[in-house]
């Protein structure tokens, strides 16, 4: 698949997840139909807290030679940083501006750029 491609999907992801919740109700956002399982909102800050995490991680391979990259746990992440008090429209704005500005840089590289690559402080390379 082109980069160009790959980059214009990125940039989608957000409205998916914008029209994949509107029109629910608070309560319906904070449901867990699957016992043990998170809620919409708790997906939803999932991915503008790791978006951010990403954002880091592309800035830093790209910027920096090998850079380590540091891990997250998304259990923790969900567990202290009160997803259930967040509002879903900031979050959503979150992830299109971060995206945005990602893809833009992005959009500057040269192919050979895509080869760069980060350390991962669990993974490895």
């Amino acid at each position: 698949m082109p980069l160009t491609q790959l980059i214009n999907d990125y940039l989608a992801g957000p409205g998916i997840l914008r029209q994949a919740v509107a029109g629910m109700s608070h309560e319906q956002l904070l449901a867990r139909p699957i016992p043990g399982k998170w809620s919409t909102l708790e997906v939803v800050c999932h991915v503008a807290d790791f978006d951010i995490v990403y954002a880091d991680r592309i800035k830093r391979v790209v910027a920096e030679n090998e850079p380590t990259i540091l891990s997250g746990d998304p259990d923790v992440f969900a567990a202290r940083l009160a997803y259930h008090e967040r509002a879903p429209e900031e979050e959503l704005l979150l992830i299109e501006l971060v995206r945005k500005q990602v893809a833009r840089i992005l959009r500057t590289l040269k192919p050979e750029d895509f080869q760069r690559r980060g350390i991962h402080s669990k993974s490895g390379r």
